[in-house]
This record gives structure tokens, C-alpha cells and sequence, in this order.
């Protein structure tokens, strides 16, 4: 199903954008009909996917070598609403998810670092890294969850 990064990639960009669009109509909800639970429900949809789209796009971005500047956009566009979608079209269009995912080692130098063996072996193990992602993000989730919401 994902046996690309693009594909991994473009299922994240959209489905951040769909979450921004729970969190907006939440609080179009709050404020014209007092529903706070549509903000508890749209907000907590949208963290979990806005944490699960920063996670696969640094897999991404390791996986496809890019450098700070479309890394930075890539996790950037997560936070202003909508803007992972034309952060998905702009990296396509670049060149930048082109290819597959880098379960073997190559010639280049850079395959020989540890971190990229460490990338090789999850990516050689889907459901393992995938997994993993899930748990760390539900991790980092419940923390700020019990942190409290952003905004006092």
C-alpha cells in the first residue's frame, strides 16, 4: 500500500488538511451553538494527526536525504491550516518524493552511518517502524494531553 514515501507522504499531507477542517468547524460549533465538546473532539483528531503527519514526514525526509529547507517547509506547512497540501504538490513537482523507500544499502558514503542503518532495518519491517511511529506518537499525544490545551 505505501511503497513509496510519496504515497506515505501525500496520505499524511491530506489527512492533516481534513483535520484542520475538524478543528475549524469545532470551533464554528463552540462559538455559534456552544458545543465545546466539537473543539474536544476536532482539536484532539487533529493533534494526533498533526503529531503523526511530523512523524512521517521526518521519516520522509530521511529517507528521500533532503536538506533543512524542505524539511523545515514539510513540517512547517502542518501548522498553518490547508498547507500541507500544496507542501505535498511543491515536493512531488521538485522531485523530492520520487523513488522508493531505501531498504538497501547503496555505494553512496552516506548509507553507512549508523542512523541509516537504523532507517534500512525499520523500513525493511514495515509493521515494526510502523508500530513504533504509532507508539511514540500516542506517547507524545497523551503527554500533551495531560499537559493541558495549548491556549489556557
Amino acid at each position: 500500500m505505501f511503497r513509496t514515501p510519496a504515497r506515505l507522504f501525500r496520505l499524511f499531507a491530506v489527512a492533516e488538511a481534513v483535520s484542520w477542517t475538524l478543528l475549524i468547524g469545532g470551533m464554528i460549533l463552540r462559538s455559534t451553538a456552544g458545543l465545546d465538546v466539537a473543539v474536544s473532539i476536532g482539536g484532539g483528531i487533529h493533534g494526533f494527526v498533526f503529531l503523526a503527519y511530523g512523524a512521517v514526514a521526518v521519516i520522509a525526509a530521511k529517507n528521500q536525504r533532503w536538506r533543512l529547507g524542505p524539511t523545515a517547509t514539510a513540517l512547517i506547512s502542518a501548522v498553518i491550516p490547508y498547507a500541507t497540501i500544496p507542501a505535498d504538490v511543491w515536493l512531488h513537482r521538485s522531485g523530492r518524493l520520487e523513488g522508493r523507500w531505501r531498504t538497501v544499502a547503496t555505494e553512496d558514503p552516506r548509507d553507512h552511518t549508523w542512523h541509516d542503518r537504523l532507517l534500512r532495518l525499520l523500513l525493511a519491517h514495515p509493521l515494526l517502524i510502523g508500530g513504533l511511529l504509532a507508539a511514540a506518537v500516542v506517547v507524545v499525544f497523551v503527554v500533551l494531553l495531560i499537559l493541558g490545551p495549548p491556549v489556557g
